[in-house]
Order: structure tokens, then C-alpha cells, then sequence
């Protein structure tokens, strides 16, 4: 929203109060942890994130910013204009992998679109606890409907009407959900002594645990009912463990009988007496125990958070445990009083926390250089959700069980740990499973191994070998000497290798030096004297696909969690290029399929000159259905061009029948009319589950009379002989193979000798998240431009005004759709003076 001065000051106000409501609004609608509203950007295709309510701006920096063709819950609200609900984990993984991928945590989630004239505002976003499939009775959608409505119109009327005003360019606001419980939490302590099984506890638990005025000891059983009655035999489990040295490695996160969270710590105490006692304390996760100051007390660290991530209370341990004062901690961000507390993976722990409704417990690595304690202490934290804070606890690594394999590094360079060995597999090996679900051919597969897989293991070499006819022939490969895996190629299953023992007995090899690698087996050509290398068999459902060698430049072990998850990711390597082997044989199929149906040239006239050019896509099935094609019909000639949607083999067949339909109704120069109605019958007698697009013009050459008719296919182009450009205004009908009673209008044109008409398909103009008008804008202008420098058309061949018009396309690595182009010039009659 523009403006200057106060009012634009006052109007961001508004802005902001009327985002912040409407997000608050929609947690309770959805019972949600985390809400926010996304904005169009002023730049076209993008949403930004507005408000967020709930969760601190920076753990939530990789989605600020959304291109609305991305394949997200956010932007599938936007463009589709439906609410869009993920009840858990799963329902997000199987609809939005990518999505699942960057936050792999057990919630929910609501996608609302905000109306506002011909498309969207912006999206309305909840995050909430996962639940079962069955949602809806745990959601007031016709309420969140109603909360997005209301956004809009006051959007709307805040930009005076203008909805194209309504957009957002900065930074999130970030603010604080509304409180759901009291300001202060009670807790309280508590001994128990083992030989009179008696417990006492303090004024301040007595109170939290409602019991009886002046009762202060009871029985364990008692004080385990009274602390959470569901829990009794875990309670008394754990004092008893206590008192033979034993505590739990972390507290105890326990359910009141009101359903609220508890927390029990328990620590032997001094011995007194014949056995020892224990001590302990109960107190309420998410709430701040400053009030009473009963956790001042605790031994463990103990810190609260709010939901922006602000310390709004600390205990002196806690202060202790990270070397700083208390002053430096209450009231600074988490990454401003603990600066080694972020990065990954620490801000997948605690987005884990803020959005499910589990603890999270993981180690972290306190840095303290120059203050006279160790720089690189272990400290084992413990994060509790609740409803407005986050209660942390932390207790030194030394008290707590070893933690199994190295615990991650904050800060370590590109997500090594602190042996320098990358630990991301271990966190995340669902990235490279994403990842690979995009990669459809060998090539891709292996080019998202090479970029997810090395790196996060620091690997610097990849070779990936196939198996053929019981022969392993070299799919890919980086990182090596220049000609070194030359003799390697076409190795037999026989040969006595490191690459083929691996496939032939299914068991990953592991060398942790280049010297074990050469003992093992003696005479092997060597491509370094220092480094690692792991042998990984590629098999898939009991098949096996091919072998993959990983090297390290030094000397390098593998850990138990390592082996174990190079395995499991060999597997889905082999899987995928078991599914990439499958579609190469399909792309190729359909590739000879389309050449075979195009036409190999082009139907002559004298009195016409014309230039066509077929273009695959890069993405994806990289064969669809556009063709193009230039007829006789009576004593003039047909063109038409089509776009059969889909890709692959049955878009490539369909073509094929409508190319061959078209022909045969041109061949007896029908008008173009009832060529598109009986071709648009045909289609749907022969049911293919597909439809297509089509242009189709009769062309008188002698006069340059044509008649022209359109089923859904973007208006053809006319450059006059003076070089004006413009897309002709065409009426048309819906598109081939829907509706079998459509009718598709004539219009009759002129065509001069010199002029140019260009017919195309979408994959020449479209591109995702841009304007295809402004596709057809820059394909006129270019027409203008190209026709200019061809000369006269009879003169000088239209393929040069064909290759100009395509060359971007040619060129783009990232062509994500089929292109087609027909263009057809009249030639001056001859003797005419020009």
C-alpha cells in the first residue's frame, strides 16, 4: 500500500493491527501454535510472508518468501482459491514432500486464501498439533472462511478500493500470541526419604498439588497421585532409581490431572541417615517460574522463552551452566544471549518445539573462548512446549549417559560436527529422498547425489556405475582424475573390484584409508595416496541397478550411524534410477514416436513460404503433444498447429490421431470449423483422457484470404509488410475432446504478400509465474524485431525468422514445456514492382 507521510504511517498502522487480528483470530479458529497472513509482493508470482504470530521471525526465515509455482500448501491455496488442510505429518508428506522435507516435524496445518477481486490477496496460515485424519471437527472452517473474507474487504478498503494495491515487500511482523495461562507458574520442592517412605514438600508445592492446608508429607504413593495419578509407577520408579545413584537422565515430563504439563527433576542429596534421600522438584512446563522463585533453587539449568524467543526468565544455573550473567540473558533473544545456541540443528529443535506438542531433547555445544572454562562443554538440553513459553533445561553432558555418536555442530562449516565428519544424514536423510523424488532421468539422479550426498558427508569424488547385460558401464562421475575410470568401464560381473563386489554380494565396502583399499586388493589402480573411499550396492526390490563409489580426500572413519545411513541411501538411489532407467525407455519411445508423427516437411505452394520448428521440453517427460503441420486443401493450403495436453507416449499417440483426423478433414478442403468440430467428436469417441488445443486457417494463396478458427490455443500473431505487429482478436471455442456440442466461430483475415503469420503453441510464451499475455507481448515484439532483419520473405527464407523466434528457448536449460512454431509469408506475384 503506497502513501506519504503521516497517512502512510497511520495506513501501515492499520495494515499491520488488521494482519495481527485476523491472525490471531485464526489460532483459535484452528487451535493452531503458529499463524500468519502471506501478501502478494510487488514483484509479479510472489507471496511474502506479512505477520507471523507465535513463532520467532528468524527460525522461520527459508519460507518469507514464496513464488507462487511452487508446489506448497501455501501457494496451492493462492492459486486455486481452496482451503487447503494437512491434519499431520503424513497427509503433508504425501501431498507436499518438499514442504515435509524443510520442517519434519509431527503438526498440522490450515491454508486459507484471502478473496480480493479476480484472485487472492494472500493466503491465511495456521500451524497446529497433528491430529488424526479426521479433522474437520476439530476446525471452524466456515469461521477461518469468514476471518479471510473479513481480511480481504478491510484490505481492500484500506487501499481505497484498489486491490492491486494490496501488496507487502518487507520483513515479517512478528508478534506474540494472546496468553492462555496465568503469568506465574507454581512449583515447589520436595524430599523423600526411602526408609520411611515419606515425602515432604514445601508451602510452594503443597499449594500447586492442592493439598490440605498444613499437610506437608505423605506417602510416595500419595505424592505420586497427587503429581500426575497416570503416571504413579513412573514417579516411584524414578525416586527409587535416585536413590541408588541412578536418576533419569532427563526430567520427567508428567500430565496433571487437569491434563496441564508437569515436569519432575530428581537429584540424590546428601546422605543422611541409613539410606540415601532425594531430592527433587515439580514445576509446570510453559510457564515462567520468576513469581515465587521456587526454580532459583534448582541445581539443572532451568530457562523459559516466549514465543518470539525472548529469555523471560532464567534460574541461576542456568546463568552458570552458559557463562552469563542474568542481566545479559532476561529480556534478549536466545540468539542474542547464546549465540552458539543457533543454526542448524539447534533451529529444527526448537521449530520441533514450537510447533508440536512433544519435548525435544538433544545435546548442544556451549562455546565460552576466554572465560576461563572449557571452550567446547557438552550440555544435554531438554525443550518443553506449552501453550506461551518454552521451558528449557539444561544439565552438563557429564551427568547424562554418552550421547550416542557425536553430537552436532552449530556452527561447524557447510554442517560438519565437531570431528569434521558432516552429521546432516543423521538429522536429515529425508532430504535427499525429497530431492530424489524430483529427479526423473539417470542424469538428474545422479546430479542430485552428486549435490545432496557429497556434501553432506564431505565427499569430494562420485562415480555412479550402471549394470548392463551383466556389465557395469559408467553413468556419472566428478571429482576424479581426468581418464582415471577410463579402464573401469564395461568391467565384467567377474572381475575382482571393489565397484563389483559390492553389487554381486550386496554388502557396502568401507575404506577408511587408501591403504586398506590397495591390502585388500592388491594391484588396484589407485587415484590417490591419502583418502577414504565407500562402495555402496545400488538394489532395488531385490534388483540390482549398479554400484556407487563415494571418495574423501583424507583419512576418514565411519561411524555405525554412517554406514547405516549410506545404506539406506543407497537404496533410494537405486530405487530412483531403477524408476530413471525405466522413464529413459519411455522418453525415448516417445521421442521416436514424435518424430515419426511430424511432419518431415513441410506441404509446398508456390505462392507461400513456410518455416516450422518442434522444440521438446527439458523438464519432466520431455516429450508432449504439440505438432504443427501444413496441408492441401483443394486449391490451397491448410496450416494448423495443436498442443495435446500431457506428456510422454500417449500424449505423443493422441498427437498422432488428431495430426492424422485434421489431414484427412483438410484433404477435403472442409471449412476450418467443421475440421475443429468433427476432430473435437473424434477425441472424445476415442476417450484418451486428454484433451487439446488447436488453430487451424484455411489460406487462399492467390487472394491471401484465409479463414481461421481456434479451440483454446493462444490467438495467432500478423506482422503487415510495414512492420506493425499485433496479436489477432480471434474468437474461439473450449478446447478439443470436453464438450462434444462446442462450436468453434470463423473469422476471416487478409494476408498480405510480405506479411507474417505466426502460429505457436503455449510452451513458447508460458512461463510459471509470469503473465502468459506478457509471453505473447514479448513473442510479438520479437516477431517485429526478426522480421526486420529477415528482409522480404521472398527473398530470403522465413527459417532464419524461425530460429530467431526460438532461439531462448533452445538455448534455456530450464524449458519446462513443449514448443511449437509455424509461420507462413504470401510471396509477391510475380513481376510485381516493390
Amino acid at each position: 500500500m503506497t502513501g506519504s507521510g503521516e497517512q502512510a504511517v497511520r495506513s501501515r498502522a492499520r495494515l499491520a493491527a488488521l494482519l495481527a487480528d485476523a491472525s490471531t483470530g485464526a489460532l483459535g479458529a484452528a487451535g493452531g501454535r503458529v499463524a500468519g497472513v502471506y501478501l502478494r509482493s510487488s514483484a509479479p508470482g510472489l507471496l511474502r510472508l506479512a505477520v507471523l504470530v507465535g513463532l520467532p521471525g528468524p527460525l522461520f526465515r527459508p519460507w518469507w518468501r514464496l513464488h507462487v509455482a511452487r508446489p506448497l500448501p501455501v501457494t496451492d491455496a493462492y492459486r486455486l482459491g481452496v482451503q487447503v488442510v494437512l491434519p499431520n505429518a503424513m497427509a503433508t508428506v504425501r501431498r507436499y514432500p518438499q514442504f515435509a522435507a524443510g520442517l519434519p516435524f509431527p503438526f498440522g496445518s490450515v491454508h486459507v486464501p484471502v478473496p480480493g477481486g479476480t484472485e487472492p490477496l494472500g493466503v491465511l496460515t495456521v500451524l497446529r498439533p497433528a491430529v488424526s485424519d479426521s479433522v474437520d471437527e476439530l476446525l471452524d472452517r466456515d469461521l477461518l472462511a469468514r476471518l479471510a473474507e473479513g481480511l480481504g474487504a478491510e484490505l481492500i478498503a484500506l487501499a481505497d478500493g484498489d486491490p492491486g494495491a494490496v501488496v507487502w515487500d518487507g520483513e515479517p511482523l512478528c508478534v506474540r500470541p494472546p496468553t492462555n495461562s496465568p503469568a506465574q507458574a507454581t512449583a515447589g520442592h520436595f524430599s523423600w526419604d526411602p526408609a520411611t517412605s515419606s515425602v515432604h514438600v514445601d508451602d510452594r508445592l503443597q499449594a500447586m498439588l492442592g493439598l490440605p492446608s498444613g499437610v506437608s508429607a505423605g506417602t510416595e504413593a500419595t505424592f505420586a497421585d497427587a503429581v500426575a495419578p497416570a503416571d504413579t509407577h513412573r514417579i516411584r520408579a524414578a525416586l527409587r532409581d535416585t536413590a541408588t545413584g541412578k536418576p533419569p537422565r532427563t526430567p520427567l515430563s508428567l500430565r496433571s490431572q487437569e491434563g496441564t504439563e508437569r515436569l519432575l527433576d530428581l537429584w540424590p542429596a546428601t546422605p543422611d541417615g541409613p539410606a540415601p534421600k532425594v531430592d527433587g522438584a515439580v514445576f509446570d512446563a510453559g510457564r515462567a517460574a520468576s513469581a515465587d522463585g521456587a526454580a532459583d533453587l534448582l541445581p539443572q539449568g532451568v530457562f523459559c522463552l516466549d514465543r518470539l524467543g525472548v529469555i523471560v526468565y532464567a534460574n541461576p544455573a542456568a546463568a552458570g551452566l552458559v557463562d552469563r550473567d542474568l542481566e545479559s540473558l532476561l529480556g534478549h533473544t536466545l540468539w542474542e544471549a547464546m549465540p552458539w545456541f543457533t543454526g542448524p540443528p539447534y533451529d529444527d529443535h526448537l521449530r520441533a518445539a514450537l510447533l508440536s506438542a512433544d519435548p525435544v531433547h538433544f545435546h548442544a555445544r556451549r562455546r565460552t573462548p576466554g572465560h576461563g572454562k572449557p571452550a567446547d562443554d557438552w550440555l544435554a538440553v531438554s525443550v518443553y512446549p506449552g501453550a506461551d513459553l518454552l521451558t528449557c533445561v539444561l544439565v552438563p553432558a557429564s551427568r547424562m549417559e554418552a550421547p550416542a555418536g557425536p553430537a552436532p555442530e552449530a556452527q561447524a562449516p557447510e554442517g560438519t560436527a565437531a570431528d569434521g565428519h558432516s552429521m546432516a544424514p543423521l538429522y536429515r536423510p529425508i532430504a535427499l529422498a525429497i530431492a530424489l523424488t524430483d529427479a526423473v532421468t539417470a542424469r538428474q539422479v545422479s546430479a542430485v547425489v552428486m549435490q545432496e550426498l557429497l556434501p553432506a558427508f564431505g565427499g569430494n569424488r562420485l562415480a555412479i556405475y550402471l549394470l548392463q547385460e551383466r556389465h557395469l558401464y559408467l553413468a556419472w562421475e566428478t571429482g576424479f582424475p581426468q581418464g582415471f575410470l577410463g579402464p573401469f568401464e564395461g568391467v565384467g560381473l567377474d572381475a575382482h573390484l571393489p565397484g563389483v563386489e559390492t553389487l554381486t554380494t550386496g554388502r557396502p565396502l568401507f575404506f577408511e584409508s587408501m591403504q586398506q583399499l590397495a591390502a585388500a586388493y592388491p594391484g588396484i589402480p589407485l587415484d590417490a595416496d591419502v583418502g577414504a573411499r565407500a562402495f555402496l550396492p545400488l538394489i532395488a526390490s531385490g534388483r540390482a541397478v549398479g554400484s556407487c563409489i563415494l571418495g574423501f580426500d583424507r583419512l576418514r572413519g565411519f561411524s555405525t550411524e554412517e554406514r547405516t545411513v549410506l545404506t539406506a541411501l543407497a537404496g533410494l538411489i537405486a530405487h530412483a534410477m531403477e524408476r530413471a532407467q525405466r522413464y529413459d525407455s519411455e522418453a525415448a519411445l516417445a521421442r521416436g514416436l514424435q518424430q515419426a508423427l511430424l511432419p518431415r516437411r513441410l506441404s509446398a505452394h508456390p505462392g507461400v513460404e513456410t518455416a516450422g520448428r518442434y522444440l521438446p521440453g527439458t523438464q519432466g517427460m520431455d516429450v508432449g503433444g504439440d505438432w504443427y503441420d501444413v496441408v492441401e486443401a483443394g486449391d490451397g493450403l491448410a496450416l494448423v498447429i495443436g498442443d495435446v495436453q500431457g506428456h510422454g507416449v500417449q500424449a505423443a499417440a493422441t498427437m498422432g490421431q488428431l495430426r492424422s483426423s485434421v489431414r484427412a478433414f483438410a484433404l477435403s478442403d472442409r471449412p476450418p470449423d467443421e475440421v475443429l468440430s468433427g476432430t473435437n467428436r473424434l477425441l472424445i469417441d476415442l476417450d484418451p483422457g486428454q484433451f487439446a488445443s488447436c488453430c487451424y486457417l484455411r489460406l487462399d494463396p492467390a487472394t491471401g484470404r484465409a479463414q481461421i478458427a481456434r479451440a483454446g490455443h493462444p490467438p495467432p500473431l500478423l506482422r503487415s509488410p510495414d512492420g506493425r505487429t499485433r496479436v489477432l482478436d480471434i474468437p474461439g471455442g473450449v478446447v478439443l475432446g470436453v464438450d462434444p456440442y462446442a462450436r468453434y466461430p470463423v473469422t476471416e483475415l487478409l494476408l498480405e504478400p510480405d506479411a507474417i503469420l505466426a502460429l505457436y503453441t503455449d510452451g513458447l510464451v508460458e512461463r510459471p509465474g509470469a503473465d502468459i499475455d506478457d509471453g505473447i507481448t514479448a513473442l510479438r515484439l520479437a516477431l517485429a524485431k526478426a522480421g526486420a532483419a529477415a528482409g522480404r520473405p521472398g527473398r530470403r527464407s522465413l527459417a532464419g525468422v524461425a530460429d530467431r523466434l526460438t532461439a531462448t528457448a533452445r538455448h534455456a536449460t530450464d524449458r519446462p514445456d513443449d514448443v511449437a512454431l509455424l509461420l507462413a509469408a504470401r510471396r509477391p506475384a510475380p513481376g510485381r514492382i516493390r
